[in-house]
């Protein structure tokens, strides 16, 4: 129970990340005269994350879990205090970048854990345990996140991942025990990983960029085109792999296809609404960030108790 305390406390940390900025980022774009690359506070972390996410999933099925959680945490940590630091947008864009490449190893690895801690019987209900702390992060952090803002400043949202970040980090390393396994690197789909990135990056640069140009751009119809011929490699890649990063078998199972879809859409809705709402409440109807933080807050109470 302490490891699974110590993992929860990870993946709250993780999961606060990405609602309580939201709600501070109108203050950062005004601070660091940056509402021109405003959108790209957000996309660079979920790039980042998204690419990583099925890599370190798979490595950790290869090598245990235990490296690859504290790697992401203390990595995570590290980059919530550069980008509590940052000079300018630029810096904080990428900044976030490096915090959403450990932030997806940290989400990856804390969910599968559930399977080296608990028998299958109890692992459904550890699933809606853990399910349900990552909609807690969602209820409280624009809230927190508009309240931090308001009395301590913006670097604040930041800042306050280093004291639960590293108590779970001290929890996780004294006590979550490491699985030994047998594999070696020859077993690292180094070829999927590459293509996998191939397909991602330009994938979400090319939506993010057709802010500024149209979607008839050579810019954007090249990104996107060359996201759709790696994603072909990448598919052939898989089905030849003996461990390959996403295995292409499981989509034959209705539950969990139906499960990725409804995951696709409820995140488009709850990212798209945490980046660009705050902005509408603080930049146009010029509420403050609390305010902000307290009108986004039904929204993830739905989610919780959906």
């Amino acid at each position: 129970m302490v490891i699974t305390i110590g993992v929860l406390m990870g993946m709250l940390l993780a999961s606060l990340d990405q609602t309580i900025v939201g709600t501070a980022l109108p203050r950062i774009a005004a601070e660091l005269d940056g509402l021109a690359m405003y959108a790209w506070v957000g996309t660079a972390y979920l790039v980042a994350s998204a690419t990583m996410v099925p890599i370190s999933g798979r490595l950790g099925d290869l090598f245990g879990r235990k490296r690859f959680i504290i790697i992401g945490m203390g990595g995570f940590l590290a980059a919530s205090a550069l980008c509590g630091m940052s000079q300018t947008m630029a810096q904080l864009i990428v900044f976030r970048g490096i915090q959403g490449l450990f932030g997806g190893v940290l989400m990856s690895s804390v969910f599968a854990v559930i399977a080296d801690l608990y028998a299958p019987k109890v692992r459904a209900r550890m699933q809606g345990i853990f399910s349900g702390t990552f909609a807690l992060a969602a209820v409280i952090g624009p809230t927190a996140g508009g309240i931090l803002t308001d009395s301590l400043g913006w670097r604040w949202v930041f800042y306050i991942n280093l004291p639960l970040g590293l108590a779970a980090l001290a929890v996780i390393i004294r006590g979550m025990p490491a699985v030994r396994t047998t594999a070696s690197r020859r077993d690292i789909d180094v070829f999927g990983a590459v293509s996998l990135a191939a397909t991602v990056v330009p994938l979400l640069t090319a939506l993010s960029l057709s802010r500024d140009h149209e979607w008839s751009s050579p810019l954007v119809l090249g990104l996107l085109a060359f996201s759709v011929v790696a994603l072909g490699i990448f598919v052939r890649i898989e089905r030849r792999q003996r461990h390959p990063i996403v295995p292409f078998d499981l989509f034959r199972v209705p539950a969990f296809t139906t499960a990725i879809v409804v995951g696709f859409f409820s995140a488009v809705g709850m990212f798209g609404v945490s980046l660009f709402v705050p902005l509408v409440y603080q930049g146009v109807l010029g509420l403050s960030a609390s305010a902000s933080g307290k009108l986004v807050t039904p929204m993830m109470l739905g989610m919780l108790v959906g």
